[in-house]
């Protein structure tokens, strides 16, 4: 819809007020409602395989963590029905967000909708975290874990310190608006700035909270496929905790341009340049994983091989974004919405869709066909650079963000048409994703060895020859 509204110039497909409901609730549910729960199934999943444990520490707040993620995803979205969606952007920063300019009632689905399951994500940071440090298979210590588990104590760490920060902002925001306080109103001695600022401190830790188990997913796949253990598994542990650590130093790249001063802007620019050293680590390590191996080109190390070019080009971007000078011209634009989708689909989802590959038959003892799952992936990458690589001339040519329509003289609608076209080879793509699950419930080859791939992943994933870990206490059967 906001593809198809942005085709042509003058379109009126969408008012601007609908605009902004869509472009809310996209982003809102596809970071919170899609890649944060999908990132959680994969913990679920794997976690207890990978460290020999019969299930998590504490089954029934997993539970609870489920049911909050569920009841909020429905009443985050039930609010189409009941007076409109919220239309502040899925950052929400007041004061557009506040009860003078925004009025209907979708905010306040918003607001309370995420508070509940940031309390959910929460209680899922602790529970992996305790799992993992405390429920190992004997003899499994931690610098012998898989680097998906590794990634998982990385992304839990990261959940348990910005989490708390996005519900403080929600809660004073909501306060704002329900009972009258003015936290963030400036006429009342407020400061919305205060808000940006807690915002972001979740906001951007939690790129890294979906990227990082990703980063863990990309490792289990290439040492399976290339036949190889992974390259530098020591600096891969490393990189992954450094990446946690500095993504608490960035936040303020968000708003180079509200006037913070040179000290503060240097600051979170150098920062935010640093972390692009521990993530080219990681992909330099992935690709020396692959030099001299054996690779298979199955569909889990097709969507991997494909996440290296999309992800080196959204980080030199991301770079050239971490120039606060330079930001100045790249600030909201185009620009911008062209790079984190380079790095958010092309590390977070096309890491996912790889996880999702990869254990498929451990999960549901079946394959998926290879056959569509390839004309999946081809039609998604296709479509992926044709709707986002023409965004980063149309943010250099002065377009920016959150804008519903645009004139005809100003030379973007050639190039807004091909990206709309790209968007639309993307969800040919999807369908096709979604054709093969189905076609392949009732086809798809049967397999109940749980390890099609002869991934033995105690031994490609580890740095040395893997000891005997004594699984005994998990109902897995596992091979000699």
């Amino acid at each position: 819809m906001l593809r198809t509204q942005l085709a042509v110039p003058g379109n009126h497909f969408l008012t601007a007020e609908h605009y902004d409901q869509i472009f809310t609730t996209h982003g809102t549910i596809m970071i919170l409602f899609m890649a944060m729960p999908f990132i959680f199934a994969m913990f679920n999943i794997v976690v207890p395989l990978q460290i020999g444990a019969r299930d998590v520490a504490f089954p029934y707040l997993n539970a609870i963590s489920f049911w909050l993620f569920f009841f909020a995803a429905l009443l985050f979205n039930i609010s189409f029905v009941f007076g409109g969606s919220p239309d502040a952007g899925w950052v929400s920063y007041p004061p557009l967000s506040e009860l003078g300019f925004d009025p209907g009632p979708g905010e306040n689905f918003y607001l309370l909708s995420l508070q509940i399951t940031g309390i959910g994500s929460i209680a899922t940071g602790i529970n992996f975290l305790a799992t993992i440090f405390k429920m190992r298979a004997p003899g499994m210590k931690l610098m012998r874990m898989p680097l998906f588990t590794w990634s998982v104590v990385a992304a839990s760490v990261v959940i348990i310190f910005a989490f708390p920060a996005l519900a403080i902002a929600l809660l004073l925001l909501m306060f704002d608006r329900v009972f009258g306080t003015h936290f963030f109103t400036i006429l009342h001695g407020g400061d919305p700035m205060m808000f940006v600022n807690l915002f972001w401190i979740w906001g951007h830790p939690e790129v890294y909270i979906v990227v990082l188990p990703a980063f863990g997913i990309y490792s289990e796949v290439v040492a399976t496929f290339a036949r190889k253990r992974i390259f530098g598994y020591t600096s891969m542990v490393a990189s992954l905790m450094l990446i946690s650590v500095i993504s608490y130093f960035v936040w303020a790249h968000h708003f180079f341009t509200m006037g913070s001063g040179a000290g503060v802007n240097s600051f979170f620019a150098i920062a935010s340049m640093m972390v692009a050293i521990p993530t080219g680590v990681k992909v330099f390590n992935w690709l020396f994983t692959m030099w001299h191996g054996r690779i298979r080109l199955t569909l889990p190390m097709l969507w991997t091989i494909a996440f290296v070019p999309c992800f080196t080009i959204g980080g030199a971007t991301g770079v050239m974004l971490a120039a606060a000078p330079a930001d100045y011209q790249y600030h909201n634009s185009y620009f911008l919405i062209a790079h984190f989708h380079q790095v958010l689909i092309g590390g977070t989802v096309f890491g996912l869709i790889a996880g999702m590959y990869y254990w498929w038959p451990k999960m549901f003892g079946f394959m998926l066909d290879e056959r569509l799952g390839r004309i999946a992936f081809w039609l998604f990458n296709i479509g992926f650079y044709v709707c986002f690589m023409p965004q980063y001339p149309l943010g250099l040519m002065g377009m920016q963000r959150r804008m519903y329509t645009y004139p005809a003289g100003m030379g973007w609608g050639t190039l807004n048409f091909i990206s709309t076209i790209g968007a639309y080879i993307m969800a040919l793509g999807f369908l096709f994703i979604v054709i093969q699950v189905v076609y392949s419930i009732k086809y798809g080859e049967r397999d109940l060895t749980g390890d099609p791939w002869d991934g033995r992943t105690l031994e490609w994933s580890l740095p040395s020859p893997a000891p005997h870990y004594n699984l005994s206490n998990t109902r897995i059967r596992t091979s000699p």
